[in-house]
């Protein structure tokens, strides 16, 4: 073939983009790499296209991160529909929801901050009338309520934010939780030999897996949030 002809073959027309497969596309880095990987042309490179493509569907990396903790929260469950009642189970399992979504994406908890309120997406939306509707339903007036659910998630992404940390050290480093737990064992023996309170509460935990004893130490604070909020609201 010619140099002409080289120079003159029709190169392949870069791919065709959407909004949501740039969205898809970031949830995948994000979960792999962490919130320091993103960039916009670190996601146009994996996506095998310029990073000047990407900015005909968002403006750029603040906005796209809207979008894609609003994509995530899509997988939330928060229970409609229940009675003032039911309120608190309700509450609970929006809790625990919102805990696993974190810890399939331990990205989020650290952005959930930079989502403003002019920027909630549909996702968002729908989570935050839900949950406010069972403080409503539960009895707290107009204000309160609000303040009654960001509590609850402050809880959930505060206590999160520390375990998906815990978590993605240990995967940095190859360790299994029960691998990392036994290693630790010997010194916490050392260190609470001759303080008999501190290692009763030890003991008491001792033999439980990791994944429990987390997700009893996360719903141990949880249901002490809402005994607060409960009687808030028995005070009238």
């Amino acid at each position: 073939m010619s140099a002409d002809a080289r120079q003159h073959r029709p190169t392949a027309p870069s791919p065709a983009l959407s909004r949501a497969q740039i969205v898809a596309a970031a949830v995948r880095l994000l979960d792999a790499e962490g919130i320091e990987a993103l960039s916009m042309r670190r996601l146009g490179t994996g996506m095998g296209a310029a990073a000047t493509s990407l900015y005909r569907h968002v403006t750029g990396k603040d906005e796209l991160i809207q979008l894609v903790v609003d994509e995530v929260c899509g997988e939330l469950e928060v229970p409609g529909g229940a009675t003032a009642a039911e309120w608190r189970d309700a509450v609970s399992r929006g809790g625990h929801s919102l805990r696993a979504m974190a810890l399939r994406h331990p990205w989020v908890a650290s952005v959930l901050g930079r989502v403003g309120p002019a920027h909630l997406g549909p996702n968002l939306m729908g989570m935050s009338e839900r949950m406010l509707g069972l403080f409503r339903t539960a009895g707290f007036p107009a204000g309160e309520a609000d303040l009654a659910m960001q509590a609850v998630v402050s809880y959930v992404v505060g206590a999160t934010t520390a375990e998906a940390a815990h978590l993605s050290r240990l995967a940095r480093s190859g360790q299994s939780e029960q691998e990392w737990l036994e290693g630790l064992r010997p010194g916490a023996r050392r260190a609470l030999a001759g303080h008999p309170s501190p290692a009763g509460e030890h003991a008491a935990k001792d033999g439980r897996h990791p994944r429990e004893r987390r997700e009893a130490n996360f719903d141990y604070g949880l249901q002490r949030i809402l005994d607060g909020l409960e009687t808030r609201l028995s005070l009238g």
